[in-house]
């Protein structure tokens, strides 16, 4: 479902020869409350619409509950909850992301999908400590005011949010 590129560039700099490898990777963009995030799509099995979540008992308010999804039972957790925004109602546009996360899978809700986009991962920068978020390792600058997010999956095996 991914795919990764990697181009090899010479510059010239006093006479040396440097290489430099540059990665572009396909990621999904996604909204959560009033953030843009992305994600590789290596960790995306699939997209899900208005599919019935069973609630759990005594779990954390971020579980939403399990789904059973062609035969595998798969816990789905809100990600505004995760990330200690206000809680929505679901509607046409709440999605759920099927994900497989070294090998874990599960289930995030999340309030809408964006699009499919190459992402340089060597334009990623590092989250100023002043706006650091739960679950984020990085942003990507657009211009004119528009940031998106890099959305850190391994940090939901975790357990640290």
């Amino acid at each position: 479902m991914s795919e990764q590129t990697a181009n090899t560039m010479d510059y010239e700099l006093g006479g040396e020869g440097i290489q430099e490898e540059a990665t572009t990777e396909r990621c999904l963009s996604f909204q959560v409350d009033d953030l843009i995030l992305f994600l590789s799509t290596d960790y995306v099995v699939e997209i899900v619409n208005d599919y019935p979540i069973t609630p759990l008992p005594m779990v954390p308010s971020f579980i939403r509950g399990m789904i059973n999804l062609r035969g595998q039972i798969l816990p789905v957790l809100d990600m505004r909850l995760c990330m200690d925004k206000p809680p929505a109602d679901y509607n046409g546009k709440t999605c759920i992301l099927r994900l497989n996360i070294d090998s874990v899978p599960l289930c995030i809700i999340v309030d809408t999908v964006c699009q499919v986009l190459d992402v340089d991962m060597q334009s990623v920068r590092p989250i100023p400590v002043k706006r650091q978020q739960k679950l984020l390792n990085g942003m990507i600058d657009l211009g004119e005011g528009n940031v998106i997010m890099s959305f850190d999956c391994n940090v939901l095996l975790e357990k640290r949010y």
